[in-house]
């Protein structure tokens, strides 16, 4: 997971049939994974899994991803497989460490306006509003064509004037990358109609 940040959709009920399934036939896998008191944890995972996946804490999905990632980390596509039949859908990524740092920049400043920080697991409305300020936010410093900028502005001038002032006050403090503004567009395009949590690991 290093020099990684995974955008992640669940599907309970599959995790409710094939990761618990799996967790119940691979204890001894799993437990490498796992902080102290192992056993606990394990049993703690997997109750909630039972319940509702998305009730599990960071570290634990962490601790799954980790346990998958040393099974199929060979094969990029076969992990995001393996994880999407056990009810982790990972949607989308970006992998360039100052791509990640960007992006931890952007939703640092727009928490300091809402003064308010933002779980790692968001639900989708508050994550498209966030997705929208950055839109804003990184196409103020891309001069190219910008559609989805505009005709987002329309709709979202709230927005728009917070990341207008966000931009003026924060942008030195920041090496824009020139991809960020693509990146925000595709999580914009992934998630709009999207009503379930938006997780980030």
């Amino acid at each position: 997971m290093k020099d990684q940040l995974y955008f992640i959709k669940t599907d309970p009920v599959s995790a409710k049939i094939n990761l618990y399934n799996r967790l119940c036939c691979e204890e001894n896998g799993m437990l490498p994974y796992l902080e102290d008191d192992k056993k606990a944890s394990l049993e703690i995972i997997k109750r909630k899994t039972l319940d509702n996946i998305e009730t599990l804490s960071k570290e634990e999905f962490i601790s799954i991803f980790n346990w998958f990632d040393a099974k199929y980390n060979s094969d990029p596509e076969e992990l995001k497989t393996q994880l999407f039949i056990h009810g982790i859908d990972i949607f989308y990524d970006i992998s360039n460490p100052l791509c990640i740092e960007n992006f931890q920049h952007i939703l640092s400043g727009y928490e300091d306006y809402l003064q308010s920080k933002l779980s790692f697991k968001i639900n989708s409305e508050a994550f498209n509003h966030f997705v929208i300020y950055a839109i804003f936010f990184t196409g103020m410093a891309n001069s190219e064509e910008k559609y989805l900028f505009n005709f987002l502005k329309q709709d979202h001038n709230v927005l728009y004037s917070l990341a207008e002032k966000g931009y003026s006050e924060k942008r030195y403090g920041i090496s824009l990358q020139p991809e960020m503004y693509q990146y925000f567009s595709d999580l914009y395009d992934c998630t709009k109609f999207y009503k379930g949590s938006v997780i980030t690991i």
